[in-house]
């Protein structure tokens, strides 16, 4: 399909990337959280680490109640929300201010990756405390019934540092992380998007395959951030004491506890996370333009007045000028579950920003 039959979307408005990010990241993390549970179960030192995804998860469920895959959940909506609204728009921003200044293409792929590094810089800092609750939470035999008795309890008996003893750890993991994660996706959308058109399918399998190279790449960090995380007796304070911990109780296997289910969880979770965060950016930046744009037949007026400096007298002159404008559609979304395909039908002549970005997105 033909690019010029797309509109790109407005990305200058940091209202709406905060909005569709917010969104996103509570999507993303409540939808696969489950996952996410039995991926901590496996990385913990104190179990055996030869059980499967599915044997974990059924003894969870089995020895611990139903809704125990999902104790804990309340941390991260309250996490994700704030955090991922600075991550997303720090990020656009930074991309879109960068390439500006870049005067080669050759160079937007290191634009990328630089952008994701600071953003995960403001993200990390919101989101780590939520991380080490959640992850107190889905321990096993987990004394805490609920996460503001964890956070209490956490304050109380640890303090304050309690809640960021993994930060330089999770910088260490995130930052290449979303290096990766970023530099995957871009390219992987000139792969099989080079038109830059709103194309679902795209933007999750590219999603995809961006979180599960940068999972696999990093699990032995986030092994050692887990430790970091759940240990109540603070034996390991940092990231090397934490990598010599690993080491002795597990080998060098130990640095891949978990990988199946941490890969299982990030390539999901970030094919949600961006299909969600393109659809409601470009459903609020619709619905932004539906409020700005004048009825059909509209008369505007614009008075500009004049005052000379040696005399006192005003002049008031009105132009008047008349549109015929069509007030814009919203889309029309039709999908087969949460993995199928979604589709746009709008129609548009606005063009916002240049369709050199991966990230653009336009409709028909």
């Amino acid at each position: 399909m033909n690019s010029d039959d797309y509109e790109t979307l407005p990305t200058d408005n940091v209202v709406t990337h905060m909005i569709a990010g917010a969104i996103a990241g509570v999507m993303e993390h409540c939808v696969m959280y489950p996952l996410d549970s039995v991926k901590t179960r496996m990385q913990s030192l104190t179990t055996s680490g030869t059980e499967g995804i599915g044997e974990t998860l059924l003894r969870m469920v089995r020895h611990e109640g139903l809704l125990r895959p999902v104790r804990g959940m309340s941390a991260m909506v309250v996490g994700a929300g704030p955090s991922h609204a600075l991550y997303f728009s720090s990020y656009e921003y930074l991309k879109n201010t960068l390439t500006q200044y870049t005067s080669s293409h050759r160079y937007h792929t290191l634009v990328y990756g630089a952008s994701g590094c600071i953003a995960t810089l403001i993200h990390d800092g919101f989101m780590n405390p939520a991380e080490v609750v959640k992850q107190r939470m889905q321990m096993t035999n987990s004394p805490y019934k609920s996460a503001l008795r964890c956070v209490q309890h956490i304050y109380q008996s640890e303090g304050l540092a309690a809640f960021y003893r993994s930060y330089t750890t999770q910088l260490t993991m995130n930052v290449p992380f979303q290096s990766i994660h970023f530099v995957v996706y871009e390219l992987s959308q000139k792969v099989i998007n080079e038109d830059g058109v709103y194309n679902p399918p795209a933007h999750m399998a590219s999603g995809a395959l961006a979180g599960g190279v940068a999972a696999a790449v990093t699990t032995p960090l986030d092994v050692c951030k887990t430790l970091l995380n759940t240990q109540q007796s603070g034996a390991a304070t940092g990231l090397v004491e934490a990598f010599k911990t690993v080491y002795r109780l597990g080998g060098s296997a130990g640095y891949f506890r978990g990988l199946q289910a941490r890969v299982m969880y990030q390539m999901p979770a970030t094919a949600i996370c961006w299909s969600t965060y393109e659809f409601f950016k470009y459903l609020l930046g619709s619905a932004t333009e539906v409020r700005l744009v004048p009825a059909p037949n509209t008369v505007l007026a614009e008075e500009n007045d004049s005052k000379a400096e040696a005399s006192a007298a005003r002049t008031n002159e009105v132009h008047s000028e008349k549109y015929n404008l069509k007030s814009r559609e919203l889309p029309a979304m039709s999908g087969a579950g949460l993995y199928g395909s979604i589709s746009f039908n709008t129609m548009h002549k606005a063009d916002y920003r240049q369709k050199d970005s991966i990230l653009d997105i336009a409709h028909t």
